[in-house]
């Protein structure tokens, strides 16, 4: 597919949709647009929409699951935006690829900006996974193979429940719930504070290493799998060399992977039409979900 007729795509997915994007402002709106026009929606449905988590209307969620029974494992994916923006509505593509894939796919939206500074992005995101554990049976879905996920900001939610055990503890989730957590293009090693997406969520923090995923490096750390591009200039690169390199030096074998020619926003694109011809990303998400606890190989051929 020439670069023409990406464009033309991402154009008709605009008009297609208008409706239910008109109010989008951005382009992870219309990345998923794009998606649904090129990809359509065959083999997934929404199970579950506009679930309250709690009071705050952030305090949303919804479900994408593949159409098929189950019981499918299930994939809490926390959607980025620097802690000030995003909604889980516009990450339907990360739900329907991975459903595709057999999975059941969780994507919780949480507090963002003046309501959503540290540790509300934390209390929000673990709540979600109790919700997860509490509901995920009844949607289809295996309590017992649950995974974290996230991109950016949101990699680095799902990181810090995976490394800081308080605040899973504090939702009841006991410990070994959480089966694995894949990073994309996350923030875990970021003090101090030079961005204003950063300061603003972190910058009221007394002694800010108590904020930094590579300080809670733990041997009995869920596995994780830490993607970014060698050309991400918004998180470095670094970040996911240092959790690896931490989390090794505790006693839980880690790897970075780093991507080449790969930038912030490309590790989550890659997960939708037409960026999917590139398959790295979701190759590398299957493989490792596959080693801790997969759907069949039938069901994961099927996710092209």
């Amino acid at each position: 597919m020439g670069w023409t007729l990406i464009i033309l795509a991402l154009v008709a997915a605009a008009l297609f949709g208008a409706w239910r994007y008109a109010m989008a402002t951005n382009a992870v709106a219309l990345l998923d647009g794009a998606d649904w026009v090129l990809g359509g929606t065959a083999g997934t449905v929404v199970a579950a929409a506009e679930v309250p988590t709690g009071p705050h209307p952030a305090q949303r969620l919804e479900v994408i699951a593949p159409d098929q029974p189950g019981p499918h494992p299930v994939v809490v994916f926390i959607h980025g935006g620097g802690w000030h923006s995003g909604i889980p509505g516009d990450y339907h593509f990360v739900g329907r690829t991975l459903a595709r894939a057999g999975y059941l796919v969780v994507l919780p939206g949480y507090r963002l900006g003046a309501d959503g500074r540290y540790p509300a992005m934390l209390e929000d995101s673990a709540a979600a996974v109790r919700w997860t554990m509490d509901n995920a049976a009844r949607l289809g879905g295996d309590p017992g193979r649950v995974f974290l996920m996230g991109h950016s900001a949101g990699a680095y939610n799902a990181v810090m429940l995976g490394l800081e055990q308080q605040w899973l503890d504090r939702q009841g989730v006991p410990n070994g719930f959480v089966k694995g957590v894949i990073g994309l293009s996350g923030p875990y090693d970021f003090a101090p504070f030079t961005t204003d997406s950063a300061v603003a969520a972190f910058g009221h923090v007394a002694d800010p290493a108590q904020t930094q995923p590579v300080r809670f490096a733990r041997a009995g750390a869920p596995p994780m799998l830490l993607l970014t591009g060698d050309e991400d200039v918004t998180v470095k690169p670094r970040n996911s060399i240092a959790l690896a390199k931490a989390l090794t030096a505790a006693g839980a074998p880690t790897q970075a992977v780093v991507l080449k020619g790969v930038d912030h926003a490309g590790t989550v694109m890659k997960l939708a039409h037409p960026f999917r011809r590139d398959a790295r990303v979701l190759d590398a998400a299957l493989a490792f979900l596959a080693a801790q606890g997969a759907p069949s190989a039938a069901v994961q051929a099927g996710s092209r």
